[in-house]
């Protein structure tokens, strides 16, 4: 049976929601908002159970959107805003060459899914934290509003961002339109494409996780992907199926680092991205 008193509740809530007894719960690392279990039921199947402070259901949801544009996502067993129990994935999250072209095969599948506006059929995660999703036909009033501006907001208004980096993210702001397109193809975006949110084996990648979905310009995705990490193996062959313009690299890859450097000055409240973000600013000028 299940050791500690949080791994037996978690059983229990598993069993309630699927009708069959676990065997063994075993608390999984690597949960950066509420809790991962992994829980063996006494059919011989292994899932993973997620517990937390958010509604649950809209990562289902995101999952069953990314599943029927042919992403591999692990299967969904119950949903419920409270539980959320998953196929369990076994591999590890390393980028290797050989993993990196991989994602970015089925990336650049993903990217030409499209939608005919920017946002999503309903709001969505990123972390903790909500993404507003309204239809918008304006990229450059999309990323300005419901993902630079609104987030520089709330992480001013949470002591979070110092009044002097907002001021220069406002003054950028109000230039994004010499900046980035305003009518880029809206592709389907996983949004938070870094190793431990994949399950790697043999090279190739097996699952794709925790997804913060929304119809964007597909450079955002590059440019998180840079930013944490992945390297030319991954560019090279993304770029052999869906040309990178010259553009992202002379500017636009530091316009789309500031929405996540802004999320993770704000949830992580570390120097070291406050630094980055200072940095990636100095390079547009700003």
């Amino acid at each position: 049976m299940p050791g500690s008193e949080s791994e037996a509740t978690v059983a229990r809530r598993v069993e309630a929601a699927l009708g069959t007894d676990v065997t063994d719960c075993a608390e999984l690392d690597g949960g950066e908002v509420g809790r991962v279990h992994r829980c063996n039921l006494l059919s011989g199947r292994t899932i993973v159970a997620k517990t937390g402070p958010t509604p649950l259901t809209v990562e289902a949801r995101m999952l069953r959107a990314l599943d029927e544009h042919g992403l591999p996502v692990p299967a969904i067993y119950y949903a419920s805003d409270a539980l959320l129990c998953l196929e369990y994935v076994p591999g590890e999250s390393i980028l290797t060459p050989a993993v990196e072209r991989d994602v970015a095969h089925h990336l650049a599948a993903l990217h030409e899914r499209t939608a005919s506006e920017y946002g999503f059929p309903f709001d969505t995660l990123s972390g903790p934290y909500r993404q507003f999703n309204p239809w918008t036909d304006s990229w450059v009033t999309f990323f300005r509003e419901h993902r630079l501006g609104y987030l520089c907001r709330a992480a001013r208004d949470e002591g979070a961002l110092p009044t002097t980096v907002f001021d220069r993210l406002e003054a950028l702001c109000s230039e994004l339109a010499s900046l980035v397109p305003d009518d880029p193809p809206a592709s389907l975006l996983h949004g938070d494409i870094w190793a431990d949110n994949l399950r790697c084996r043999d090279g190739a990648v097996q699952a794709f996780l925790d997804p913060a979905c929304f119809y964007g310009h597909a450079e955002v995705e590059l440019a998180y992907a840079d930013l944490v990490g992945f390297g030319e193996a991954f560019f090279e062959a993304y770029d052999a199926e869906r040309s990178i313009d010259e553009g992202f690299r002379k500017h636009r890859r530091d316009v789309y680092v500031l929405y996540p450097l802004i999320e993770h000055v704000r949830y992580f409240d570390a120097d070291r991205y406050r630094e980055e973000l200072e940095e990636a600013l100095a390079r547009l000028g700003h």
